[in-house]
């Protein structure tokens, strides 16, 4: 009885049957793709992640092994970065019309609601799919990845590369070991060392600005489908 009567409470659609399954085929395509994406972005994540391991493997091996595999390692995990930044455009991209779809039509159906198109969920939906177009600028993706997963990988590295400076191959006597040990050829170790600090500090100023920036889109957002 109580089903009934809370089945009772649900108004009829005026939306046609055939429609409405037609925006659940939608939905399921847009929920595959943005799987489908994601999982290109975890591919992207143990690249960087198994290059990092075998850097600190070749490095760690023996007392008399160079660093240089971590500095290497820190460029190249730069590269995995800006790979997934343009992976995860795609990802939000079919993410966010999933999402617009689950906020604006099926949570009124739980509700019992009608669903209404004085919300432009339709419009916006339609011209999105006419119009296909990324939702998040390449430098806000980058920033997000980092802010993720980047962050813990490059603070990895930075510690393993120092700690190497300074235990191989005896423990460190005073700063000027670490800086004799972290001459690159020609190139004297303070100027490796102060590349190394701007690097890794330039990226943490890089994620507090774009932290900021997807507060500022966040405030100023009109609709589900550009939340991002």
């Amino acid at each position: 009885m109580a089903e009934d009567a809370a089945h009772g409470n649900w108004l009829k659609q005026d939306i046609d049957p055939a429609v409405l399954g037609a925006l659940v085929h939608l939905y399921r395509a847009e929920v595959s793709r943005s799987t489908n994406w994601r999982g290109r972005l975890d591919n992207t994540t143990n690249w960087a992640v198994v290059t990092t391991g075998i850097a600190l493997s070749a490095t760690f091996s023996n007392t008399q092994a160079s660093p240089l595999p971590m500095v290497l390692v820190g460029l190249l995990v730069t590269v995995f970065l800006l790979f997934e930044a343009r992976r995860y455009r795609y990802y939000n991209m079919f993410r966010a019309r999933a999402r617009l779809l689950e906020i604006d039509v099926y949570a009124p159906l739980l509700d019992g609601q009608k669903l209404s198109a004085r919300k432009g969920w339709n419009t916006l939906l339609a011209d999105d799919l006419r119009m296909p177009h990324y939702h998040i600028s390449y430098v806000r993706a980058a920033g997000r990845r980092l802010r993720s997963n980047y962050c813990w990988i490059l603070a990895i590295q930075a510690i393993a590369y120092y700690g190497k400076l300074a235990i191989h191959p005896v423990p460190m006597t005073s700063l000027h070991d670490v800086m004799v040990r972290a001459a690159i050829g020609p190139v004297p170790g303070e100027l490796v060392i102060v590349a190394g600090i701007l690097f890794h500090g330039g990226w943490a100023v890089f994620a507090l600005i774009t932290y900021r920036l997807d507060q500022l889109h966040r405030r100023k957002r009109q609709s589900h489908m550009a939340h991002e």
